[in-house]
């Protein structure tokens, strides 16, 4: 038995059943392009087993993609979430049969309501076939399953004409990196587009001394502050350097070090710095990055010192640089 070929030809099944669907594309998709587009209310997709799952995918793509949109299965529709359903409403109906019973038994009192209707199946003369005001095909010649039962062929073909009516939607509507980043604002886009400096630094208990400090007081700091740094300003608190745990370091290994020493004496003067909290955080990171820091204070225009940004809780957000 060869799996991969079993495999190979799962592929070339499917693939063939897409690229026959794409070339009978007519005017019942724009059609059904032009409903949705028209309708004030949401677009709701029902459909059962296979059918439904793909529905419930479908509505997610519609949904974050500018489609106001949502999934309802037709058992409960009958149990009383036909009132989900409102008159400026459009419904997407999913069976490839046409005549899945739980179904067809909404179909007569979604017509009462003269609620539109789009169906996609693979038999136009069935009941979901005869209700609909437009009809999407999805037939296919053979399910990629050798035993001609299970949907696979049909339902990969079903999910592909739901991407195509949300991506023909998308562009239609000139949806842009933002829009969908809006829908996402948890996502690594929207963090990447949304997210700024403000929302991340940290502006409590900062490790901030004078510059008349001794080491001795600035590692305390240091330790309190739990950042590995500390950073300095002058008698009139503006921001001036900056000292590091590698700072420290490197200064352990110099002739007459003390720990009465001032910590300026051996910080990092003019440190980079930052003041426009509106910055987006994937754009803090680059000058993190670039400049090879761990730490950026974030001080007014006058230098005086309102937060820090650490590339951990960069990091921990989830921000990555363009």
């Amino acid at each position: 038995m060869n799996l991969i070929k079993t495999a190979q030809e799962t592929f070339h099944i499917e693939a063939d059943a897409l690229n026959k669907a794409a070339e009978r594309l007519d005017q019942n998709f724009l059609d059904a392009i032009e409903l949705i587009l028209n309708t004030k209310g949401k677009l709701i997709i029902t459909g059962v087993g296979k059918s439904g799952l793909v529905g419930a995918k479908m509505a997610a793509t519609f949904a974050s993609t500018g489609t106001s949109s949502f999934f309802l299965h037709p058992t409960e529709a009958l149990h009383g979430d036909l009132g989900m359903i409102g008159k400026e409403d459009l419904l997407l109906a999913i069976s490839s049969s046409g005549e899945s019973e739980e179904l067809t038994k909404i179909l007569p009192h979604i017509k009462r309501f003269d609620i539109p209707l789009i169906g996609l199946t693979g038999n136009p003369r069935s009941s979901l076939g005869s209700y609909a005001d437009v009809f999407l095909d999805i037939s296919v010649e053979k399910e990629a399953c050798p035993l001609g039962i299970a949907p696979t062929t049909s339902t990969t073909l079903t999910m592909a004409l739901g991407d195509a009516l949300a991506v023909a939607l998308m562009e239609h509507r000139g949806f842009k990196q933002e829009d969908f980043a809006s829908f996402h604002p948890g996502g690594a886009l929207g963090k990447k587009l949304f997210v700024k400096i403000k929302d991340l630094m940290r502006t409590d208990n900062l490790p901030v001394i004078k510059d008349t400090t001794t080491l001795n007081e600035a590692i305390l700091a240091m330790s309190e502050g739990k950042l590995g740094t500390v950073l300095i300003v002058d008698a009139n608190d503006t921001f001036n350097a900056i000292l590091s745990d590698g700072d420290l370091r490197r200064a352990l290994m110099q002739e007459g070090f003390s720990l009465e020493h001032l910590a300026i004496d051996y910080a990092s003067k003019n440190p980079k710095s930052y003041t426009n909290t509106e910055l987006l955080a994937s754009e803090a990171l680059e000058i993190i990055e670039e400049g090879r820091i761990q730490l950026l204070p974030i001080t007014t225009d006058e230098g005086k010192i309102i937060g820090v940004l650490h590339i951990h809780d960069l990091i921990n957000a989830g921000i990555k640089s363009k």
